[in-house]
């Protein structure tokens, strides 16, 4: 299974947490949950940030439900489960 194919599957198996800062940024740019969800759904990684000790970070440009664009930062944690780590409008 592809990386991203890993990560919608989390999405739909609501095995995902959404960090503090994701949920700030999220509503200065008016984002909600079923955006961030559907720019994942329906988006492609466009960027892989390889140099985390934590672990590789990708970066998801998709559409929200509006059809405004964004971006969402996301990692596999040490259990499996995902973390959204930030959300924002592409600009």
């Amino acid at each position: 299974m592809s990386v991203i194919e890993r990560i919608r599957q989390r999405i739909r198996d609501r095995d995902y947490f959404l960090s503090s800062h994701a949920e700030e940024e999220m509503a200065e740019d008016a984002f909600e949950r079923p955006d961030l969800e559907n720019a994942i759904l329906h988006g492609w990684i466009d960027k892989r940030l390889t140099r985390d000790p934590r672990g590789t970070r990708y970066r998801i440009a998709g559409p929200g439900l509006d059809g405004r664009w964004m971006h969402v930062v996301c990692r596999f944690r040490e259990t499996g489960n995902l973390i959204i780590i930030t959300v924002y409008a592409k600009e």
